[in-house]
């Protein structure tokens, strides 16, 4: 009596006060902690039991059974079933034949479940639940619901239990019509006002579906509307990123009396993460801190984790952690991908070691997560240490479980940010299965590397391996084909997808294709494919006006900044700068003091680097050196090197020996071991003095300053000056011309 209410102190101490304890006695006791899932405890009671010598019976090895299915521990209860067989038990008793199928089912050993159901001589309702809930427990709804049917064709009539076990399948795989007719089947036997359970599976399988009107319903014809069914709607709601409606049904439970509880709160917490309700969050968290909730339940404080990570409040969702008396992997991955995704990188790293120190194993996401860090930081050796570690436990291998594309994906993507094309290009050739998205990370790496070439080539051995290309491809093929002039390759990748209508749909993509037109210096078809669309940004217009400035085509420049404005798209910073650049190179004095003053002006855009080393070139370039050095003059800081080579060069144009000293001086100030500057110097010189005492004197300039150049010549003189630092690591010395690459002379 004791055990069966559950009881167990009391039962225990019954039963050590008994001077004969029978298995009656025994069987109640462990029976009892079996039923409250106490497993563990019922099965060193049997330990107990035997020490005692009493012989145990079927109702024994039935409530062992139970006790190991409640806890997974299927070694433990294999020892029972060759106990059972030893003792000639199996197939006497329909009872403990159930409880063989049950615990194997329970402990997600399916196929054995199967076989032991196969093998009984008979089998009732009570088995057919066992094997349906062990098929659904573990995600397979097909299998459950293919029992289910089976089980209706053999004349059994489903129980309570049935129709719940196999609305859980119709959940996790999603077959509402299925569970349309196991509801109607419900509705004309009456359980659903008998069975609180059942009405509340219900309502979890059309929640779980999406179906929230059929949810409500069922939840509104419940007889008792208990905390289990408030969470079932909650959850539902914000299982499915309706975070609004699940907030409201947390508001209306709670006035309708409704105590929420940890699993309310938790419910709660996902839909503020849903919808990034930070202020709602916070007031959920002050509500659990004055119930005292956070510390007994790891759900609820991985819960508020995530909500402080996912809204970006990393620090707050790191302070949480720290205060969790324990912590599993999911407190982890919670806290790290909200760094992943807000900062700091390095961050992440620090909690995927310190997740380690705890003797935690990494999962798919956290490696998701670290690649992805790893890739921006340009952390290789951390990424190499995280592909041998997938490659350990076999992440990566066809036939693993837990193998994921994506992090195939992510460890090609890390590889060519990281600059290890050849590393990337293995890791594709090793993937069981390759798709657009690994290709793309490494079309892309070689693309941002300045490999236009094998980012072709790779291009080509995508298509040939049967990988339809998509329009990220497409975007880092045209930057390729762009860096490296290939305009034929680009026109005719471009008339493919013009085929296939994507530059319609996808700015981004046709934005590519303006910028690789102007970089091969087809200005014209860039400025085509620009307005053959009405959809245009700041980034269509600036690929074409960085096209026109380096063809050095100032009026086409302005003419297309005059388009763009027109079209009411505001010009930025980068505008400005392909606009003064292309007025420069053209030697459009005027226009381009217009377009700064414009953008100073009317744009009250702070002029950049860019822009100072713009309008000083346009002035020295015209001639206007004194207009030059008085824009140096006024700029916010003269610590950039660009400008003073504009400068410098100019001066070199037009003879102005002494601008061009006083220009040198300050260049070299900031940027001592720059060979080019001394080199523009030298041709300077070269070109009025004797060569002899430009020589001298740049020899002590850069022996003084410690420059880092090798070796350089200059046009007006074979003579090659050395100069070696042995700080540099590069083997080879390099030779610099007196055109300086790089500046404007």
């Amino acid at each position: 009596m004791y055990a069966k209410c559950g009881e167990l102190v009391k039962a225990n101490l019954l039963l050590d006060g008994l001077s004969n304890r029978d298995v009656f006695a025994w069987n109640a006791l462990i029976g009892g902690y079996a039923q409250q899932g106490r497993g563990e405890e019922a099965l060193k009671l049997y330990e107990l039991m035997q020490s005692d010598s009493i012989p145990p019976d079927e109702v024994t090895f039935t409530c062992l059974l139970k006790a190991s299915g409640s806890i997974g521990a299927v070694v433990r209860g294999e020892e029972v079933h060759d106990e059972i067989v030893r003792r000639g038990l199996f197939g006497k008793d329909i009872v403990l034949g159930n409880a063989l199928v049950d615990m194997y089912a329970k402990c997600g050993i399916l196929s054995k479940a199967q076989e032991i159901f196969d093998e009984l001589p008979s089998t009732n309702v009570v088995s057919w639940n066992a094997l349906i809930g062990g098929y659904a427990q573990h995600g397979h709804g097909k299998e459950a619901l293919s029992c289910f049917e089976a089980m209706q064709s053999r004349g059994i009539s489903p129980d309570a239990v049935t129709f719940a076990c196999a609305l859980k399948a119709c959940s996790s795989i999603q077959a509402i019509k299925k569970g349309e007719e196991i509801h109607d089947a419900i509705s004309k036997q009456g359980l659903l006002h008998k069975d609180a359970v059942l009405g509340n599976v219900l309502m979890d399988m059309y929640a779980k579906c999406g179906v929230f009107i059929k949810a409500r319903k069922v939840f509104l014809e419940l007889t008792v509307q208990s905390i289990i069914s408030w969470n079932t709607l909650i959850a539902g709601y914000a299982q499915h990123g309706k975070g609004e409606e699940a907030l409201a049904c947390f508001e209306e439970m709670q006035d309708k009396g409704i105590t929420p509880n940890a699993i309310t709160f938790t419910c709660a917490l996902k839909a503020c993460t849903t919808v990034g309700a930070l202020d709602r969050g916070q007031d959920l968290h002050d509500e659990i801190s004055r119930q005292g909730l956070l510390h007994n339940s790891l759900a609820l404080g991985n819960a508020l984790i995530e909500m402080y990570s996912k809204c970006g409040v990393v620090a707050k969702a790191q302070a949480i952690l720290d205060e969790l008396p324990t912590r599993n992997l999911g407190s982890w991955n919670a806290l790290i991908t909200g760094y992943s995704q807000f900062g700091p990188d390095e961050d992440v790293l620090k909690c995927f070691n310190k997740m380690q120190c705890e003797g935690l194993e990494p999962s798919v996401l956290t490696f998701l997560c670290v690649l992805k860090s790893c890739a921006r930081l340009g952390a290789l050796d951390k990424g190499n240490e995280i592909y041998d570690e997938i490659m350990r436990r076999g992440l990566l291998d066809k036939d693993y479980v837990e193998f994921n594309q994506c992090l195939g994906n992510a460890l090609v993507d890390m590889y060519a940010k990281c600059g290890a094309l050849a590393k990337a290009m293995h890791i594709i050739s090793e993937l069981p299965v390759g798709d657009v998205v690994s290709w793309n990370a490494i079309i892309g790496g070689y693309s941002q590397q300045g490999q236009g070439e094998s980012a072709l080539e790779c291009f080509e051995l995508m298509q040939r391996k049967g990988i339809v290309p998509d329009a990220v491809t497409y975007t880092y093929i045209f930057k390729a084909c762009g860096n490296i002039g290939a305009l034929d390759k680009g026109t005719e990748i471009h008339n493919e997808i013009m085929e296939q209508r994507i530059l319609e749909k996808d700015i981004v993509l046709r934005n590519a294709v303006v910028d690789m037109y102007s970089k091969c210096g087809a200005t014209s078809k860039a400025r085509q494919v620009l307005e053959a669309v009405p959809l245009q940004d700041v980034v269509s217009w600036n690929a074409l006006l960085g096209g026109y400035a380096q063809q050095g085509h100032g009026r086409g420049a302005l003419d297309c900044f005059e388009s763009m404005q027109n079209s009411g798209i505001a010009p930025n910073a980068i505008t400005f700068s392909c606009v003064l650049a292309a007025c420069s190179h053209s030697g459009l004095l005027e226009e381009g003091q217009m377009c700064f003053l414009d953008m100073c002006t009317n744009y009250r855009i702070v002029p950049d680097l860019e822009h100072y080393t713009c309008i000083v070139d346009l002035f020295a370039r015209a001639g206007h050196i004194n207009k030059a050095v008085a824009m140096i003059e006024k700029m916010p800081s003269s610590t950039y090197p660009t400008v003073w080579a504009a400068l410098l060069g100019a001066c070199r144009k037009w003879g102005d020996m002494n601008i061009a000293r006083w220009a040198f001086l300050h260049a070299i100030e900031i940027s001592a071991g720059d060979a080019p500057l001394y080199v523009c110097m030298y041709n300077i010189y070269t070109a009025r003095d004797t060569q002899e005492d430009t020589k001298s004197y740049l020899e002590n300039l850069m022996y003084s300053s410690s420059c880092k150049s090798k070796i350089f010549s200059s046009q007006y003189s074979p003579t090659l000056f050395e100069f070696r630092d042995e700080s540099l690591a590069c083997p080879k010395p390099y030779y610099w011309n007196a055109s300086l690459a790089g500046y404007s002379i």
